[in-house]
């Protein structure tokens, strides 16, 4: 082997192999961000914990330190007194139908635009492009006249529908998902007397397994986690949720802190228990996608 080429092995070495010093100092700085980042967070989530536990009084006196008594009479109120099981039970019911429905219809109108060639595709695949970058607060009064129109207003299943209607981010993402799948699988099985509809459910389907985990995890925090349109749709007392139940307790937080502490734990813990659940299938469809067919 001539020096020419020993000398450009080399330094494509230690060109790809070897960080630079900006690198390095970029690397260092972002690290830095993320573990305060982290802190501050762990930080505020264990002391929103403690203090759901702490007395009125307690909280007055002691908001940082640990209980002087573990008390469970902010939980036992809002429980039996405020309705807070109502909320509770809405925000379940539009989390897990909007979520549903949001990931079946995005994963059908995915797998159409990415398998099948008709008039208008990137058009269509465009509109949902368009459809993240307009902010949900320019179409809220044609949603709010579509839905008093249709007697949908102050109603669980309207708000259900406009959450099944957000399918731009999830379709883009199914869309690149099904393209790294080859075409071979869904030939095979129409070889075998297989219907479209029947290799989408059966074949399909099952290989985007981790992409369905993670992006129903996004919609499913976005949908729970939700303020805006429940609190411009959802005005009647009998199918609120669980953010504007917060809400009525953060606006008078000097009465009710313990009680908001208590709400905040509740509504933290699904999300909490549904993320250690599927960690590792969210981490498989986040890197999954990325696999270029």
């Amino acid at each position: 082997m001539s020096k020419k080429t020993k000398k450009a092995r080399g330094s494509s070495t230690s060109g790809t192999g070897v960080m630079g010093t900006g690198q390095k100092v970029v690397r260092g700085i972002i690290s830095v961000i993320l573990i305060l980042y982290s802190f501050i967070t762990i930080f505020v989530v264990a002391a929103t914990i403690m203090n759901s536990f702490k007395t009125q009084g307690d909280l007055v006196t002691n908001f940082v330190g640990l209980p002087k008594e573990f008390s469970l009479a902010s939980y036992i109120t809002i429980l039996t007194e405020d309705n807070f099981l109502l909320y509770l039970r809405n925000s379940l019911i539009l989390t897990v139908c909007g979520t549903t429905g949001c990931i079946i219809l995005s994963a059908m109108a995915a797998y159409g635009i990415a398998r099948y060639s008709f008039k208008g595709k990137e058009i269509l695949s465009n509109y949902f492009l368009i459809g993240m970058m307009v902010p949900i607060q320019v179409s809220i009064l044609p949603l709010f006249l579509l839905l008093r129109t249709i007697g949908l207003l102050n109603n669980l299943l309207g708000l259900i529908l406009v959450y099944i209607s957000g399918i731009s981010m999830s379709c883009l993402v199914f869309q690149k998902f099904f393209r790294t799948i080859p075409p071979a699988l869904e030939e095979a099985a129409r070889l075998d007397g297989c219907h479209d509809m029947t290799i989408f459910f059966k074949i399909i389907l099952p290989i985007t397994k981790p992409t369905i985990f993670t992006m129903a995890l996004i919609t499913a925090i976005n949908e729970w986690n939700d303020f805006y349109m429940p609190m411009v749709l959802l005005g009647n007392e009998n199918v609120k949720t669980l953010t504007l139940a917060i809400y009525q307790y953060v606006n008078q937080f000097t009465r009710y802190m313990s009680q908001s502490m208590a709400a905040v734990v509740i509504t933290l813990v699904p999300v909490i228990i549904v993320y250690f659940a599927f960690s590792s299938q969210i981490i498989e469809g986040m890197t999954g996608g990325a696999v270029k067919g």
